[in-house]
């Protein structure tokens, strides 16, 4: 696919836990696990407004696009 989710960038940006930010959002691990791990098909607007309260950034800051080309260079 080629939007990547960067959850896993902006914890580490600010130092928070999975466990945290699944607590400060609402969702399970098994969910931000999928998010993280580049396996969902969707999120939810008010997941990703949930996300990037917690996180203190915007969605430009979790989302990105990559094409297909680039995608298809990466394997």
């Amino acid at each position: 696919m080629a939007i990547i989710i960067n959850v896993d960038v902006m914890l580490a940006k600010r130092k928070m836990s999975v466990t945290e930010l699944s607590e400060r959002v609402g969702i399970t691990m098994a969910n931000l696990s999928i998010l993280k791990n580049g396996k969902a098909k969707a999120i939810r607007l008010t997941t990703l407004d949930a996300i990037c309260k917690a996180l203190d950034c915007q969605p430009g800051d979790i989302l990105e696009y990559r094409s297909d080309i680039d995608e298809q260079s990466d394997h």
